[in-house]
């Protein structure tokens, strides 16, 4: 499984967001000055953020963007689920359509490791990366 662009300018974006004061916003012209990442794909990947509740948008010539909800209640599966779609690494791990689940050897294993990506992602909140965030900003380089 791979995390295209779109799962991890997300998770880019809403980290530079949440590390604003509490309640300010951020335009998407400002988020793409500090990410690097275009203004325009910032505004596709707001869409479905939105439609998710991650972020709220505020119209205006002052508006912007900022977390829909408090960092620790957005966690990194969100994110990504809200952006990249599933994160079930093969197409039959959930559904009842596969031909061969009577059959299938893999089935387990790939259920598995849906299992294991999906407690990994979910247990990364936003304040998690806040926090490592600053942990490495703190830290002095010695050579």
């Amino acid at each position: 499984m791979r995390i295209s662009t779109k799962g991890r300018y997300s998770l880019e974006a809403l980290l530079y967001m949440a590390l604003l004061p509490e309640g300010e916003f951020a335009s998407t012209r400002i988020i793409a000055e500090y990410t690097g990442i275009s203004d325009g794909y910032l505004e596709q990947l707001f869409i479905p953020l939105r439609k998710a509740g991650l972020i709220q948008g505020i119209r205006g010539p002052l508006g912007g963007y900022l977390p829909g909800k408090k960092p620790e209640d957005i966690s990194a599966g969100d994110v990504l689920r809200a952006v990249e779609g599933s994160l079930e690494p093969v197409d039959c791990v959930n559904s009842r359509l596969c031909p061969i689940e009577d059959q299938c050897r893999s089935q387990h294993t790939w259920r598995e490791l849906y299992k294991e990506i999906s407690t990994c992602v979910d247990s990364i909140s936003l304040r998690d990366l806040v926090e490592a965030y600053h942990k490495l900003d703190q830290m002095e380089y010695a050579i």
